[in-house]
């Protein structure tokens, strides 16, 4: 008999399917089975005019905040399209939101000069202002479609100029016709896990689509953070456990905590 902790424990992903790989491995190294469902797409969405501002105009920023490993990705994938060095970002400095937001930048050989320890918007405008770079400072905000205002509103309140710079889109995915929507209604699973305000909202509006058969296994609902469940609870979708502090590794930790605490 396995003596990892998630042995024999089905668990349910909701990111969208390229998003899914460190968590999956994370769970699959402990034992679970792992069930996708992309109730979320993820793609890039840039406008040839918005980069048109904002690409001649990069020596004349101080900071450039990423606050999703998306944004990085598809940013950089435009920056390398219109640039042929890298030194072309110039002296601009670099923030981000959470561990995985700052791998991917540091995958690329760049320094993150402000992560807070905390990977929410609010903490990385406390931490930028805290650094007293701010007062008439020129900061790029690379966002999504579905970015909250919240950090644009207190960059600005520290009296910084922002721009912002949007790079790619989330929305919805139908599972009507997944194979994987049919498996979770069939069998359920022990866990589902939420990391983002827009897979619960997706899983609220595809209730139907998902309702479980009754001797389906009902999962215990785990949310990465304060954003994620503020959505939970307003779609009215039961908070089981939630990560101690948002990120992968503690939603893992707590997703561990509460099926060793949950009998058969």
């Amino acid at each position: 008999m396995s003596t990892l902790p998630l042995a024999g424990r089905r668990i349910a992903l909701t990111r969208a399917s390229h998003q899914n790989s460190e968590l999956h491995a994370q769970l699959s190294a402990l034992g679970a089975e792992v069930l996708e469902l992309p109730l979320i797409r993820v793609t890039k969405s840039v406008r040839n005019e918005d980069l048109a501002e904002v690409f001649p105009e990069l020596g004349g920023y101080d900071w450039i905040a990423f606050t999703s490993a998306n944004g990085v990705r598809y940013y950089f994938e435009e920056f390398r399209r219109v640039f042929d060095d890298i030194r072309s970002l110039g002296l601009i400095r670099i923030a981000c939101v959470g561990e995985a937001t700052a791998a991917a930048v540091t995958a690329l050989h760049l320094k993150v000069e402000c992560q807070p320890a905390v990977a929410t918007a609010e903490a990385l405008a406390d931490a930028l202002l805290a650094t007293g770079s701010l007062d008439s400072a020129k900061v790029l905000v690379v966002t999504g479609n579905q970015n909250r205002e919240v950090l644009v509103t207190k960059l600005e309140a520290g009296r910084a100029i922002v721009d912002c710079l949007q790079v790619y889109r989330t929305e919805p995915n139908d599972l009507t016709a997944d194979p994987a929507a049919a498996d979770f209604r069939a069998r359920g699973s022990d866990a589902i896990l939420f990391a983002s305000s827009s897979a619960v909202q997706s899983f609220a509006d595809q209730a139907a689509v998902l309702q479980l058969a009754p001797d389906a296994r009902r999962p215990l609902a785990g949310s990465i953070g304060p954003q994620t469940s503020a959505t939970m609870k307003q779609a009215g979708i039961p908070i089981d456990f939630t990560a101690k502090q948002p990120g992968l590794d503690a939603l893992v930790a707590a997703t561990v905590k509460a099926l060793g605490a949950r009998r058969g």
